[in-house]
């Protein structure tokens, strides 16, 4: 009996933990790899900016209205799209 609940745990592990976060990863490299000139992105540090070239591993994004331009990792994007303002 309590190598059935133990394997129960693992398992109810697994769906609750584990899957959810491989889930999570794959949709994030997917929004990396569709990463196109033009795209408003959201870095992980809070940088916002349009993305103006795109190479394998970095991409540059054009950020502010002076149109400085920052070279980044792609793992370094958050997010896609404008970001949403909370009050």
């Amino acid at each position: 009996m309590p190598l059935i609940m133990l394997a129960a745990m693992l398992v109810m592990m697994y769906f609750l933990m584990i899957r959810p976060e491989n889930k999570r990863k794959k949709e994030s490299d997917a929004m990396r790899a569709s990463l196109q000139v033009g795209d408003v992105v959201t870095t992980i540090g809070g940088v916002v900016g349009t993305v103006c070239a795109v190479k394998e591993n970095t991409i540059v994004i054009e950020s502010g209205a002076d149109r400085v331009r920052v070279e980044f990792v792609k793992a370094a994007i958050g997010s896609k799209g404008a970001p949403s303002e909370q009050q």
